[in-house]
């Protein structure tokens, strides 16, 4: 394998930890407000409506929407299903907010830090931008670019995500690494010309996880983490 320069993170799933922290959010605010619900169903219900709403947008259906505005507007469609019809605005911003917040899994901080010590670190995400900023400064993690799907007006798997972050970096694709947890992620920077590494996270989608559990493609580097990531690119 050729020098990798840089290595882009997928952030949700694979650096961050989505559906324990907005359990574990939602949960204290049932308890806080007094209000019953399902809030694990809601999480998956609400995560598992993230690739239909970007895909209404790379079709063509949904003029360019960025992914908080896609994640209220799935959010009010599934609240009356869990008798949440009534929550008040301030409520519902507030919980779009809580992707801005989700927590890095255990290897994700140190893993940068040390990968960080080679290579040019950073995201390659279909959040924006901002809460992508968001993310590294209340998770501490250090990356030294941020590619949101906002840049590019494109989610992934659009090539223009892939190759536009190569270009803003002035690299070669086959100098760029893109790690993630998804290997259909991967295999779209793949066919962009992207190494890939693959860092499986069986605990995303809860204990019941079928999927993304090992690697069944021949990607370029297959780590257990993310400073496991860093100590195979030495």
């Amino acid at each position: 394998m050729g020098a990798v320069r840089a290595v882009l993170f997928d952030v949700f799933g694979t650096l961050v930890d989505w559906r324990g922290s907005l359990i574990a959010a939602l949960t204290a605010y049932g308890e806080r407000t007094g209000r019953n619900a399902d809030w694990a169903g809601l999480v998956d219900a609400w995560r598992g409506a993230y690739q239909p709403s970007m895909q209404r947008v790379r079709s063509g259906a949904l003029a360019w929407t960025g992914l908080d505005a896609l994640h209220r507007t799935s959010l009010d469609e599934l609240l009356p299903r869990f008798g949440l019809a009534t929550l008040p605005e301030a409520d519902r911003v507030w919980m779009v907010s809580l992707w801005h917040q989700l927590r890095p899994w255990p290897d994700t901080v140190a893993g940068l830090a040390r990968l960080r010590e080679k290579t040019i670190t950073g995201t390659l995400s279909n959040g924006p931008v901002a809460l992508l900023v968001d993310l590294a400064k209340s998770g501490g993690m250090p990356f030294d670019v941020i590619f949101g799907a906002d840049l590019f007006r494109h989610y992934k798997p659009d090539p223009e995500t892939y190759l536009g972050a190569c270009a803003l970096l002035a690299l070669p694709p086959g100098a760029v690494m893109l790690a993630a947890a998804h290997p259909s992620d991967l295999a779209a920077a793949r066919a962009c010309g992207l190494k890939t590494g693959f860092i499986p996270r069986p605990k995303e989608y809860g204990p019941g996880q079928t999927r993304d559990l090992k690697a069944e493609a021949g990607w370029d580097v297959i780590a257990e983490t993310v400073g496991a990531l860093a100590e195979k690119l030495r």
